[in-house]
């Protein structure tokens, strides 16, 4: 028996290192990226479409960055999602079902109008989702196919659940800039002194240099948990049951 528990102690310990391996995220095949693809800095964001600070640092900072950084080629930027609660994975499911051209416009503009969705009862956000979908081409029974796409739901859910388990990521919005994590809504000079800290010759300052902190929205558990993270939980349990 003590054979058998250190056989199973042994692989939940390798499954959680395997899990916190690899400390930033790296882009994945289907990621949409705003930016050139050399750019020397790579930023990702971790984001919820109904995170207030998430909106405030697409508001302040994020046009600055990308008339200063993104656009000059110099930084790019991949978007993560990581929603908070129900409304913001329905959001982030829209914007997943937008043309990859127009993604970071449904971003820019469920962000702008959070006031004007993100509360209410779960029929008052799916409608007035329906008419900024609208508003941006996605017909009505686009719509409706995307919002019950279980694939996409799980998709979603697991780029949350990635960020939270293998990058540490507990708030929103959180970045990692050429692999270091920067936490909140900073203003756009304490933001833009870490993209140069990021560029080749900064790394040194980077190193050197802790990240700042800004106002960020805490994570609570995820609005459900796919299938991919549960197997292993059920596995253990059922073999200490079985102890």
């Amino acid at each position: 028996m003590r054979h058998i528990w250190w056989i199973s102690a042994a692989f939940v310990l390798a499954f959680t290192g395997l899990a916190q391996a690899q400390s930033a995220p790296t882009q994945a095949p289907d990621d949409v990226v705003l930016g050139k693809p050399d750019a020397p800095v790579t930023i990702f964001e971790f984001a919820s479409l109904t995170c207030p600070h998430c909106a405030e640092f697409d508001a302040e900072t994020l046009p600055k960055v990308r008339s200063d950084w993104i656009d000059t080629g110099k930084a790019r930027l991949i978007y993560r999602d990581y929603p908070l609660d129900q409304n913001a994975l329905k959001a982030a499911m829209i914007a997943r079902c937008a043309p990859p051209d127009q993604f970071f416009n449904f971003i820019d503009v469920l962000f702008k109008n959070q006031i004007n969705w993100a509360v209410g009862t779960p029929d008052q956000v799916t409608q007035a989702l329906s008419r900024i979908a609208r508003l941006g081409g996605i017909s009505e029974d686009k719509f409706n196919e995307c919002l019950n796409d279980k694939a996409l739901s799980d998709h979603i859910l697991g780029e949350r659940l990635a960020g939270q388990h293998d990058y540490g990521v507990d708030s929103t919005p959180t970045f990692f800039v050429n692999g270091k994590k920067v936490v909140g809504a900073l203003p756009y000079e304490q933001f833009a002194q870490e993209l140069a800290a990021a560029t080749p010759g900064g790394a040194a300052v980077a190193a050197a240099t802790p990240a700042p902190v800004g106002a960020s929205t805490p994570a609570a558990a995820p609005p459900a948990m796919p299938e991919q993270e549960v197997w292993w939980k059920r596995w253990y349990h059922a073999l200490m049951s079985y102890l």
